[in-house]
C-alpha cells in the first residue's frame, strides 16, 4: 500500500514544496494536478497508528486525514491529509500578543480538537504555537508527529518526544503520558499569548492567569484532570 500510495501521489500531484525533510521524516505541501487543490503529505518512520486511528473522524478543529498506507515491514508510513490554509499562531505572535477574549476563544477551539483526540485515546504531546493554524474563525490544531496512544499497562512512554518549554515532566520518562500532558502545554500556550513569556517568568494576571497556573502544575493531579473540566474552567 505504501509504494502504490506513493506512485499514485506522484503521478496525480505537484509538490509545491518541502516544509520539512530529515532521516525520519518528509513533510510536502503539495498540489492536485486536476482539481488544483492542496494538501499536505507525510512520509514518516514509525507506525502510523495514530493517523490511522483518525482517518473516519472529522472535526473543524483538526486538520482532515484522508489516507494512510504503510510499508511491507510496517517501519514506514504515507500521510495525506487536509492541507490547512491560514496564519500559524507562532507567525502572529511575533507581531502582538493576544487579549484574555482573543485567548480564551482560541484555547477552546485546541480544546475541541484535543477532546476529540483524548477521546480516541490519543496524546497529541506537541501543542504549541507553531502547531496552532488560525482558519478564519476557527483555530485547528496540526501535527500528530509525535503523539502517541495512551496505553493503560505503560508506566512511561516508550519514545521521549516533545518540545522543550511545552512539554511537562512526565513527558521526559518520569511516568506516561496523558491527556493532563496536552493541559499542561496548552497552559504554556496561553500564557505566551496573553504576556508573550513562559509562567516560570511571569504568569498572566487576573481569571486567565488562575485556569493557567493549574494548567501548568508540575504534579498532574494538580491540574484539570480532563480537557472538559478545562473547557469550563474556561468557558465561565
Amino acid at each position: 500500500m505504501y509504494n502504490y500510495l506513493k506512485s499514485q501521489l506522484a503521478s496525480q500531484f505537484d509538490t509545491i514544496c518541502t516544509l520539512k525533510q530529515t532521516e525520519q521524516k518528509t513533510i510536502c505541501r503539495i498540489r492536485h494536478k486536476k482539481s488544483g487543490v492542496n494538501y499536505l503529505m507525510r512520509d514518516l518512520t514509525g507506525s502510523g497508528d495514530v493517523y490511522q486511528k483518525l482517518l473516519p473522524f472529522h472535526s473543524p478543529h483538526l486538520p482532515q486525514i484522508l489516507e494512510v498506507a504503510a510499508d511491507e515491514e510496517g517501519k514506514r508510513f504515507l500521510v495525506l491529509e487536509e492541507w490547512i490554509e491560514g496564519d500559524l499562531l507562532s507567525e502572529m505572535l511575533k507581531g502582538a500578543l493576544f487579549s484574555p477574549r482573543e485567548t480564551r476563544r482560541i484555547a477552546l477551539d485546541v480544546c475541541r480538537g484535543l477532546s476529540l483526540l483524548h477521546d480516541l485515546g490519543i496524546v497529541h504531546r506537541d501543542v504549541k504555537p507553531e502547531n496552532i493554524k488560525l482558519r478564519g474563525s476557527h483555530a485547528v490544531l496540526m501535527d500528530f508527529d509525535v503523539s502517541r496512544m495512551a496505553k493503560e499497562d505503560q508506566t512511561a512512554d516508550t519514545c521521549i518526544l516533545g518540545t522543550t518549554g511545552y512539554a511537562p515532566p512526565e513527558q521526559y520518562g518520569i511516568s506516561q503520558t496523558d491527556g493532563r500532558t496536552d493541559i499542561y502545554a496548552l497552559g504554556i500556550t496561553m500564557n505566551l499569548m496573553l504576556t508573550g513569556t513562559h509562567p516560570s517568568v511571569r504568569t498572566a494576571p487576573g481569571r486567565l492567569g488562575r485556569v493557567i497556573s493549574r494548567c501548568t502544575q508540575i504534579q498532574p493531579s494538580r491540574r484539570y484532570a480532563d480537557i472538559r473540566e478545562l473547557m469550563e474552567a474556561l468557558d465561565l
